[in-house]
């Protein structure tokens, strides 16, 4: 698996509040599959994660959401945590910067409550999903189709429920990452 992921670049968009787990191994996985991984984040210099039941580290921002161009990465991850895709989904820049993949194809890996960002893109109607149980509603009312698995991969979007599926997440995650464009995504 090394490598496979060489000459890919990787937006990670995050603002603060993410669940600290969810952004730190699946960039490792990213980053040893031989991926360029930045954060992209609202905030200018630094974002705070969410630990279980506290605040986390601090984590420099690669990439302040103003400068960044969707058009300069291959793939997008979405971590979760309650608080982080909360913000995004109410950010418009941030909305604008998912749907741009979504709109060329590209794949995305949500965990846990990320899926609450993509709803905003309008993009979920008949995707197959999974994600944290109490946001399953919101997606059902999204017009997806969620299931309570492991890992769901649909047309280059990769699902998971919480952080104990980040083993399977991050194997799915770097399998449609490898593939690239998604042609199916864009009629989304």
């Amino acid at each position: 698996m090394e490598d496979i992921l060489r000459n890919k670049k990787v937006a990670i968009l995050v603002t603060n509040g993410f669940e600290e787990v969810e952004l730190t191994e699946p960039k490792r996985a990213l980053e040893r599959a031989g991926a360029v991984a930045h954060i992209v984040s609202p905030e200018k210099s630094k974002v705070k994660a969410w630990d279980k039941k506290e605040w986390g580290k601090e984590y420099n921002v690669d990439q302040p959401l103003n400068n960044a161009d969707p058009t300069d990465y291959d793939a997008l991850l979405l971590p979760g945590g309650v608080i982080n895709p909360d913000h995004l989904r109410m950010n418009a820049k941030a909305v604008s910067f998912v749907n741009r993949f979504i709109e060329d194809g590209k794949p995305i890996a949500a965990i846990c409550h990320g899926p609450w960002t993509l709803i905003e893109t309008g993009a979920l109607k008949g995707r197959r999903v999974t994600s944290y149980a109490s946001i399953k509603t919101d997606l059902i009312n999204a017009g997806a189709d969620w299931v309570d698995e492991e890992v769901v991969v649909d047309r280059g979007l990769v699902t998971s429920r919480n952080p104990g599926d980040i083993p399977a997440f991050c194997k799915m995650m770097i399998e449609e990452f490898s593939e690239g464009v998604h042609e199916e995504q864009k009629t989304l």
